[in-house]
């Protein structure tokens, strides 16, 4: 009986990391279905590697910012993306993500691992805390960009490290100011992410590394 029991265990354990991930759906709409964007979303990406991009984003930004647990996590029991005629590149709004097929039209390089990158920063967007809004965008943004930084899906034309003008400027430049900070202290964006669920402020920084951010900034500026 107690061979029986310990070999259950460990399937029990499997079920449900299993169920914990399915429970979130996911959907897919080429909106723009018969524009030059939509056809090349279709020919080039597609609705199947879509689903299997963002749910393989969920599951590795868990892991990021170590949300072990539905208690970690925002609800969330779906995130529909769609494939939109509209400017710019992207955005998430609520538990939805919008992706511009012109943008996919008009990219030059390899179309699929480009959005691939985009699709992991807007899940990062799904799943990340705000600060319940107080925190800046800059550093929104560039927890973001981390996610895809840390996933493998810089692009070419990011800045370098220690590039930018303020820690807060976003996207790439902060980006990369946090990988500095969480080389400093393995899980330090994690933990962060963790602190904004209530509220911002600067001092999570002292928190976390006992230094200001403006003092983290200039060192990394070097």
């Amino acid at each position: 009986m107690a061979n029986n029991i310990s070999s259950i265990v460990p399937f029990l354990a499997i079920l449900a990391i299993l169920q914990i991930t399915a429970a979130v759906d996911y959907k897919v709409t080429n909106s723009a279905a018969t524009t030059p964007g939509g056809v090349r979303f279709n020919n080039d990406i597609g609705a199947a590697y879509t689903t299997q991009t963002v749910a393989s984003a969920t599951r590795f930004i868990w892991r990021t910012f170590r949300q072990n647990t539905n208690s970690d996590r925002k609800s969330v029991a779906r995130v529909s993306v769609f494939i939109d005629d509209m400017d710019g590149v992207a955005y998430a709004s609520s538990n939805e993500i919008h992706v511009s097929a012109r943008y996919i039209q008009g990219y030059s390089r390899n179309v699929k691992t480009e959005i691939t990158g985009v699709l992991y920063h807007e899940m990062a967007h799904i799943w990340q805390w705000n600060g319940n809004g107080e925190a800046p965008g800059g550093l929104i943004e560039g927890i973001a960009d981390y996610v895809r930084l840390k996933a493998g899906y810089a692009p070419s034309h990011w800045v370098q490290p220690g590039a930018g003008d303020r820690w807060d400027q976003g996207y790439d430049v902060t980006a990369r100011f946090l990988d500095y900070c969480n080389g400093l202290r393995n899980g330090f964006v994690a933990e962060l992410n963790k602190k904004m669920r209530g509220g911002y402020n600067d001092s999570f920084f002292v928190d976390l590394l006992g230094k200001t951010v403006d003092q983290l900034w200039a060192e990394y500026k070097g």
